[in-house]
């Protein structure tokens, strides 16, 4: 008869930190195997020495599984926390109103000019060429879009590469398709816009 304290099972070992692949590469087979004469299950006992155990426990092929184990744990939680703070933001910018400016033609016109004007003079020499056709339409849509940026705050919850430019190309084709709904006659300059976006 076996004197359980001596040794461990494999519900045991993992109690300890040991995970399944740990078990085979460091521990091998089990020092007891066979039947449970208390018990009558159909599979096998298996016991490890806990000196045994002990004794690797103390190596340093031990200590690198555990590192490397808890890294990839660590490593899994942080992926899971990402996961989730991505979904949050993907829902909120789903789901948030956007409020766009509703302005009169004229007015609509006179600030996506200046706008324009502002953005133009910070360049070199502070000078351009005459408007070409359609410019501006693209200077009040360039302009509205300036005006709801207050909402790339809704990005704040993403850092780094994680769900980043999906939430950005989420949100500028909300930006774009409020834009439209608003203003009917900026529509295809938001949907030229969009499908860029979306190439």
């Amino acid at each position: 008869m076996t004197d359980r304290s001596l040794y461990v099972s494999p519900a045991g070992v993992r109690r300890r930190g040991w995970t399944d692949a740990m078990v085979r590469e460091l521990l091998g087979l089990p020092d007891v195997q066979g039947r449970d004469p208390r018990r009558f299950t159909p599979a096998p006992l298996r016991l490890y020495l806990l000196a045994r155990v002990e004794a690797v426990e103390r190596t340093p092929e031990f200590a690198a599984a555990s590192s490397a184990l808890v890294e990839t744990r660590r490593t899994a939680a942080v992926g899971v926390l990402a996961e989730g703070r991505r979904a949050a933001v993907l829902a909120a910018i789903r789901t948030e109103p956007i409020l766009v400016p509703r302005l009169p033609a004229a007015e609509l016109e006179r600030r996506a000019a200046r706008h324009r004007h502002l953005l133009t003079a910070r360049g070199p020499g502070g000078r351009t060429a005459p408007a070409p056709a359609g410019s501006l339409v693209r200077w009040q849509v360039g302009y509205l879009r300036q005006a709801l940026g207050r909402y790339e705050t809704l990005l704040d919850g993403l850092y780094g590469d994680t769900g980043r430019r999906e939430a950005e190309r989420l949100l500028r084709r909300r930006l774009y398709e409020a834009i439209a709904a608003v203003y009917p006659a900026l529509a295809r300059e938001c949907a030229r816009r969009i499908a860029l976006e979306w190439r």
